[in-house]
């Protein structure tokens, strides 16, 4: 276990070394920093001056280790549209993407798991079958079209929640939530629903398929044959051997939930990183761009870090497999 665990802490770091090599090329060769700060009255002696201070003049191998070493204290510099340094906006935006992104993300994967065990059970009846047609929908539309439908439907027609914004929050010192507030809640419903609608349908028809597979096997059989009731042998038997491969599409979705979240953020104008990162890209803003590549990749290396930890602690064969070559 410490040898396998060591081994993905030095793949996340090499992967995450390359993420900074990309994000540290955005800093280097894209735009002029100083052209970005200084105005068009600024002299050649005090863009020079300027050079220096920031340490532009450097070798590129060192102002890439001072960008790493920075990196890892969370310091990205300023943000040229805000001219504010870019770990304080993104801390403010943050709150608002992961609330977002995790009720999102752990309504698709209850509601998920539970569709897709009801259908494999019942997939012989009625309900059954208009769920597995729903879920086309859900896996067809694009997360966009179904936010606009969504507004129309719900905010334009019906008026019963807003069409944008997060709402009234409450400031919990450094993190922000709408939970505890009518508006809040109200206006995160659409949000959770459009982000976490293709999630949902893919975990459903993923556990739907492994469990159907899993209850063909000769051990269900013998699970019958023992007297088992229906209940131990669905729920204690085949479910557990179906949420193995679940676990880790679930953590690989819950990461392009926070990755992908622009689409949803821009559509509905919420208030989170998703929407900060459009802002950059439209005005061109290095730092932001540069510090939100790297926090999602963090995210996603961390969220397979994990992941990788509960497959090896649930499979009991991967144990048994480096048990053995270890001997």
């Amino acid at each position: 276990m410490p040898a396998f665990i060591l081994r993905r802490l030095l793949q996340s770091v090499l992967v995450m070394l390359t993420v900074a090599l990309v994000a540290f090329g955005l800093f280097r060769y894209i735009g002029d920093p100083v052209n970005n700060m200084v105005g068009q009255e600024a002299t050649m002696a005090e863009r020079e001056a300027l050079r220096e201070s920031l340490g532009l003049n450097d070798a590129v191998p060192l102002q890439f280790l001072r960008f790493v070493a920075n990196a890892a204290q969370g310091e990205f510099g300023v943000s040229y549209r805000m001219a504010r340094p870019v770990a304080d906006v993104i801390a403010e935006r943050l709150p608002a993407t992961l609330e977002l992104a995790l009720i999102s993300g752990f309504g698709a994967l209850a509601l998920g798991i539970a569709l897709g065990v009801y259908t494999a059970l019942r997939r012989d009846g009625w309900l059954s079958h208009a769920i597995m047609g729903l879920s086309l929908v859900g896996v067809s539309l694009p997360t966009f079209l179904i936010g606009i439908l969504l507004i129309y439907v719900f905010a334009v027609e019906l008026k019963v929640l807003p069409a944008f914004g997060r709402g009234e929050v409450v400031d919990l010192g450094w993190w922000t939530t709408g939970l505890l507030t009518t508006s809040g809640l109200k206006s995160l419903v659409m949000p959770a629903i459009t982000l976490g609608l293709y999630q949902l349908t893919l975990i459903m028809r993923l556990v739907r398929a492994e469990m159907l597979e899993v209850l063909r096997t000769d051990y269900i059989k013998f699970a019958r044959a023992r007297g088992l009731t229906d209940r131990a042998v669905h729920f204690g038997h085949a479910l557990r051997n179906t949420l193995l491969p679940v676990i880790t599409i679930t953590g690989l979705q819950i990461g392009s939930i926070i990755a992908f979240a622009i689409i949803t953020e821009t559509v509905f104008q919420w208030p989170g990183v998703g929407l900060l990162f459009i802002t950059a890209v439209q005005f061109v803003d290095i730092p932001v761009m540069a510090a939100y590549l790297v926090l999602i990749a963090l995210i996603f290396v961390v969220i397979n870090l994990i992941v990788d930890l509960l497959y090896f602690v649930v499979d009991p064969r991967l144990r048994v497999q480096r048990s053995g070559r270890g001997q």
